[in-house]
């Protein structure tokens, strides 16, 4: 069932359920607080709650399964590294922005741990600098992100040498920003390899994505609830977070290098990614 982001919905759906004498649910929240009141409601009804995606933190879920989400951050931030030596600007002390998801959500947090544990040290020694104003959070929200870059260009007279955006939506406000200033270029992050953020990857504005495959996730998930309903183990568990078992799997990091492997898996389809302009990058 898709509550379509309302989270009352979502609790008629769960109740629903119940009601049909669901024993395991799984449960993508839409809010901690209404996740938290969903749990509570299955667990009073004697089903086992599977948190997909996202955490509900210190709710009564068995289990969580999900992307291990600090190594996403850390993948990213490893990227703009990466980016910034390819570009030769890592070695003077380049500028460099942060563009968060939502402080709401848990995952964005954890991404900004894993990104924070690369760049903060790289901070602190003097390698990087830190933009004024530049380390914001933008609920995920792409029309955000783009005001609020804008801002951090003028703060910084228009010297950002490399941007960690979590995800490719906010990616691509940056580079409608940089085109928008005339400007070229730069080290840039991304998220959930999205056909629009490959395309910036192949046409060089976007130096890399974070792939996460629905399939390997959804499996898993499906894997953990039948264990749950034949009373047997379930597969997978390698870690806690936040007190519960979890189920973390691992993200790829995704450049012009590798693009490839989302045709082959069937996240991404060639004909959303080859056309128009960027058909000829395609090789």
């Amino acid at each position: 069932m898709n509550a379509h982001a309302d989270p009352q919905k979502q609790k008629n759906q769960a109740q629903q359920c119940l009601a049909q004498g669901a024993k395991v649910i799984l449960l993508d929240q839409l809010d901690p607080i209404s996740g938290a009141s969903i749990t509570n409601l299955a667990v009073a009804g004697g089903a086992k709650v599977i948190d997909y995606d996202r955490l509900v933190v210190h709710s009564k879920a068995s289990y969580y399964v999900s992307f291990n989400n600090v190594t996403v951050g850390k993948l990213q931030g490893n990227g703009l590294v990466a980016g910034l030596k390819a570009k030769g600007t890592y070695s003077k002390h380049p500028v460099i922005a942060q563009l968060n998801g939502d402080i709401k959500d848990n995952n964005a947090i954890l991404f900004k741990q894993g990104y924070d544990s690369v760049l903060n040290p790289l901070f602190k020694n003097g390698t990087f600098k830190k933009a004024k104003s530049g380390d914001q959070y933008t609920e995920w929200s792409a029309t955000k992100a783009r005001t609020i870059f804008d801002s951090m260009l003028v703060r910084n007279g228009n010297k950002i040498n490399g941007v960690l955006a979590a995800n490719d939506g906010l990616a691509g406000a940056v580079v409608a920003s940089l085109k928008a200033h005339g400007l070229k270029p730069l080290p840039l992050t991304g998220q959930d390899a999205t056909p629009t953020g490959v395309q910036f990857i192949l046409a060089g504005w976007q130096t890399g994505t974070v792939y996460k495959s629905v399939r390997l996730e959804a499996n898993a998930a499906a894997a953990a609830a039948i264990a749950i309903l034949k009373g047997k183990p379930v597969p997978g568990v390698n870690g806690k977070v936040s007190g519960t078992k979890s189920i973390l799997l691992a993200p790829v990091w995704v450049t012009k290098a590798n693009y490839k492997l989302l045709f082959t898996d069937g996240f991404v389809k060639r004909s959303q990614v080859c056309v128009g302009a960027y058909k000829k990058l395609c090789k």
